[in-house]
């Protein structure tokens, strides 16, 4: 995980529409970065429902939400549109981003060692300094608590 302080890296990501998305494209805004697994899993579903419901609250605060995971931008429409997402999800199917964030490490699940996302949420200012890191996100409660942060 990248330490409060640090410049956030910059990137280019397409979205779910195959629109192009750079973080230094929201220079002045704050950012909410959260990297998670897979679309469509009980967690990330979980955690992408609380950041739309609460979308029209973060963008009064300033902020943007962008959600990062390997999956492709066709998988990224299907989760949209099947859970009525309003929050952007980005496509890095090559971890460039992901590991420049350093959220791709070992994980056990069921006592078998595997590489994965681990479920990380960073809140990055107007200058794109990293504020605020997490890496023990509660994905039902990351928004909540994310929202009280701004």
């Amino acid at each position: 995980m990248l330490e409060v302080g640090t410049k956030a890296p910059d990137f280019e990501l397409p979205d779910q529409n195959g629109k192009i998305h750079k973080l230094s494209d929201y220079r002045g805004k704050k950012v909410i970065l959260y990297f998670y697994s897979k679309d469509n899993t009980s967690g990330c579903t979980k955690q992408a429902c609380g950041y739309s419901e609460r979308y029209p609250q973060f963008t009064e605060k300033g902020a943007v939400v962008l959600g990062v995971s390997k999956d492709s931008v066709d998988s990224h429409k299907k989760f949209e549109e099947k859970h009525g997402l309003t929050i952007t999800l980005l496509s890095d199917p090559e971890r460039k981003v992901i590991e420049a964030y350093d959220v791709w490490k070992e994980k056990i699940h069921c006592g078998k060692a595997s590489m994965g996302v681990v479920r990380t949420t960073y809140l990055i200012d107007e200058e794109g300094v990293i504020v605020k890191a997490n890496d023990k996100v509660k994905a039902a409660e990351d928004a909540e608590q994310i929202l009280a942060e701004l």
